[in-house]
């Protein structure tokens, strides 16, 4: 695309954003007092007020030290405002806004049942919250969330850091699990990353970060869990949205999506369907020293997806507080893409100069698909309750790749030699699941068991052919198929009690019996490999204390034991190439990591978080860069274990509320790694690095109806795997929000990266290669969002503990 096409396109979509952005209505503000049963005013308590059209959330304010508090720049329209505040019920109050504000008086909150410790804000749509259990980074809460996918989300999200790989670390702590919907993904490495890019910004709701999870957890993911939570509408009646986003960088994409619910008393049928098309690119380079040679490498990528998504859903109440639901999840996808590699080839030392220049690339087409079947059963009684899952997903991965490598004399007018090749290298991934989780009140607290058996079976076939003219001949010494099977059992015991009004604690125990065989057929008998056999049993603790100082103030103690496995993604041993002298493979004899973590957590008048975190990892699964010894001028990223990696990490999360008008956010991360391992021969690694990052957001609530969001991140220099160390790098975001026609249409414009900064670089040293990288891809970029929401204006909601429905009473004004 033209430079000049480009930047026609950033005016016009500039225009219509700002177009849209205009004719403000008359907004009115509502007010009112906030006490409680003994007429003693309610500080920091939260209201959300939600639009009664569709139930999306227009403002979230809180109450003053003196219970007083005022929500501004409201349109004429109906909403409903829930106030909560912990240890108290609920307060529903439904509010016309006519000609005039609207003075709610004294209202006041009864106490609730509910003890202290387990009592958490659910409806509050703040950009995160923090649970006593997880960290909630709520998608809708920011505005500069536009036109993001998955992938770019989680650089927003709190404590969440990718490094150049686009591995994903939670506190400084490399292997997580990712889920959907509390359903495990099992994808890693590149078919992780790309089903990422493929989910945007309008399909999710939120990201639950969970940490240091509980026996109830699986305990696969030494960082914890990522659960990525799809919108999901439970409103009475016909409700729905349709959203396009559209943004313009240096390449485009879009995004058109459908989100749909009817529902009554006896079942919720809900759906999904979205298209995507975008085109992404990365560029980086290396300098590579190594066998007195000097390498200059640089690439260039360029992507095309375009993914159809769905998902359909249905819940049956059953009466008698039960449920059954059905869901279904697919897409649809091609993934098509052309790597150039241009690698400069010279000696150094007395010999210095230019040997040769290898132009390489890749042209490759990829077929994504996957679908996941979901059956549930709930039954939520007075004292006890049952949960039982049974899901089946399927993954096809399919993708061809042509690579030339041609050689060329210094000038690059002459061709030396020349070896085209080409892979076919599909991927079969079926998992299967059975969980059941059963909840009573004993031993006067809450008592859990459960048990989850799950088998996850992959088929990598890896096809190489030469190329010497035109034909492809397929190379039986370099292709293979790599299965592996994988199984798990395991069982767990929960056990949560409130001690007294100030003590509360939670312990337990989960077994997990793991059985997995990685299987590698050559194609020529003496090039097999004996299997990769694991079956061992490991005991997983977990345990947990709380103390309230007084009410708001919360000290949090954590203790736990967690696993990572090798996976398909790390143990094939088949070389992928980016040109024949660089390529990344996989290795057979990893072993599964443990970890031991403890965190010690404060919270402060239930808005202010700190987390102090400490963990030790054995065996730690990372990636190392290193020269090939088949090949003086090649080198290759390899898995390998490292003997043991130290963490520590503090958090602190902030919402500051400055005036009226400005409400601030803070994420504060400080990490320091200490990575150690000895291959032999010399190859040792003893490194140490301080890290640092931070998470701001700035909002401001203007006239007129009009939202402004400032946001940014800095990340400071760091290590990523085991020994590449990494500078410093940032980003600015920008973005305007104004909704129209009663709420119901909702206009978001932002900018993304202004200033161009969120590019990496740094060096790696070991096993006698120094390396020096730097890459960038689209960051920078605008987006416009429109959704327009649609539903009728009964607003009922279902308790699901009681399985009653109610409404809320109407204030006019």
């Amino acid at each position: 695309m033209s430079d000049y096409t480009t930047m026609k396109n950033f005016f016009s979509l500039i225009c219509l954003g700002f177009s849209l952005l205009v004719n403000a209505q008359d907004t009115h503000s509502i007010k009112g007092k906030l006490i409680d049963e003994n007429q003693t005013a309610v500080a920091f308590a939260n209201l959300a007020l939600h639009s009664q059209a569709d139930s999306s959330l227009v403002k979230v304010e809180t109450t003053d030290l003196d219970g007083l508090f005022e929500i501004r720049n409201i349109s004429k329209g109906d909403y409903f405002l829930k106030v909560l505040f912990v240890g108290y019920d609920e307060l529903n109050l439904s509010i016309s806004v006519i000609d005039q504000d609207v003075d709610l008086a004294t209202q006041s909150i009864l106490p609730t049942s509910v003890e202290l410790q387990t009592a958490t804000i659910t409806a509050k749509r703040a950009m995160v919250e923090v649970k006593p259990d997880r960290t909630v980074f709520n998608v809708q809460g920011t505005i500069n969330a536009a036109g993001d996918n998955g992938l770019e989300l989680l650089r927003k999200a709190p404590g969440v850091i990718l490094d150049n790989n686009d591995n994903i670390n939670v506190l400084g702590r490399a292997g997580v699990l990712v889920y959907v919907d509390g359903k495990r993904l099992p994808l890693s490495g590149d078919d992780l990353t790309n089903y990422l890019r493929n989910l945007t910004a309008d399909q999710i709701d939120r990201i639950d970060i969970i940490s240091n999870p509980g026996a109830k957890y699986e305990a696969e993911g030494n960082a914890g869990i990522i659960d990525i939570r799809l919108k999901k509408n439970e409103n009475h009646g016909m409700n729905g949205s349709l959203s396009n986003t559209t943004t313009v960088g240096r390449r485009e994409r879009y995004n058109n999506s459908f989100n749909g619910n009817y529902r009554n008393a006896i079942m919720n049928v809900y759906g999904m369907a979205s298209y995507y098309h975008g085109t992404h690119f990365e560029n980086f380079s290396f300098r590579d020293f190594q066998n007195g040679l000097d390498l200059q490498k640089k690439t260039d990528l360029d992507l095309l997806n375009k993914t159809i998504s769905y998902r359909l859903g249905t819940d049956f109440y059953l009466g008698n507080n039960q449920t059954v639901g059905f869901l279904i999840n697919g897409s649809d996808g091609t993934q098509d893409g052309v790597t150039t590699s241009r690698d400069v080839i010279a000696r150094t030392g007395s010999m210095a100069g230019i040997d040769s220049i290898l132009i390489a690339g890749n042209n490759f087409e990829g077929d994504q698909k996957s679908n996941t079947f979901n059956i549930n059963y709930v039954s939520s009684q007075e004292n006890n309750s049952l949960n039982i899952d049974l899901d089946y997903g399927r993954y096809r991965n399919e993708t061809y790749y042509e690579q030339p490598n041609a050689y060329f004399n210094e000038n690059e007018t002459e061709l030396l030699s020349r070896n085209d090749v080409e892979n076919d290298t599909p991927v079969k991934i079926d998992i299967y699941t059975f969980k059941v989780d059963y909840e009573t009140n004993a031993l006067n607290g809450k008592l859990g068991i459960g048990t989850k058996l799950s088998r996850v079976n992959t088929n990598n076939t890896f096809l190489f052919y030469n190329v010497p003219v035109s034909t492809p001949v397929f190379n039986d010494r370099r292709s293979n198929i790599f299965d592996y099977d994988e199984k798990v059992y395991a069982l767990y015991a929960q056990y949560n009690r409130t001690l007294n009004e100030k003590w509360a604690l939670s312990a337990g125990l989960r077994s997990e019996t793991t059985d997995a065989q990685g299987d590698l057929t050559a194609f020529i008998p003496e090039l097999e490999e004996d299997p990769v056999e694991l079956d061992y049993t490991d005991l997983f603790p977990s345990f947990g204390l709380t103390y309230s100082l007084v009410q708001g103030n919360t000290w949090a103690f954590n203790i736990g034991r967690r696993i990572n496995r090798p996976d398909y993604n790390v143990l094939n041993p088949f070389e992928w190439q980016i040109s024949e002298i660089s390529f990344s493979k996989g290795n057979p004899n990893l072993q599964p990591e443990i970890v031991n973590n403890v965190e010690l957590g404060y919270t402060l008048k239930w808005r202010y978080n700190f987390k102090l975190s400490y963990s030790i990892t054995t065996n730690q699964i990372t990636r190392l860069i290193a020269p090939d010894d088949r090949d003086v001028r090649a080198g290759f990223i390899n898995w390998d274990n490292l003997a043991e990696q130290r963490i520590v990490s503090f958090n602190i999360s902030a919402p500051v509320t400055i005036t009226n008008w400005w409400n601030a956010y803070v994420n504060i991360n400080a990490i320091r790694q200490d990575n150690q391992a000895d291959y032999g021969d010399g190859d040792i690694i003893d490194l140490q690095a301080f890290s640092y990052s931070l998470y701001q957001q700035q909002t401001f609530t203007l006239p007129k109806g009009y939202t402004v969001e400032l946001s940014g991140w800095f990340s400071g220099p760091g290590i990523w795997g085991g020994v590449f160390l990494y500078n410093e790098s940032w980003a600015l975001n920008i973005g305007v929000q104004k909704k129209f026609f009663q709420d119901r249409l909702n206009v978001k414009l932002t900018a993304n990266d202004i200033f161009y900064e969120a590019w990496w670089d740094g060096y790696s040293e070991f096993g006698g290669l120094r390396s020096e990288g730097m890459g960038l891809n689209d960051t920078q970029n605008v987006s416009l969002s429109l959704t327009y929401s649609f539903g009728n204006n009964k607003v009922k909601s279902r308790d699901r503990q009681t399985g009653l429905e109610a409404e809320s009473n109407r204030v006019g004004g």
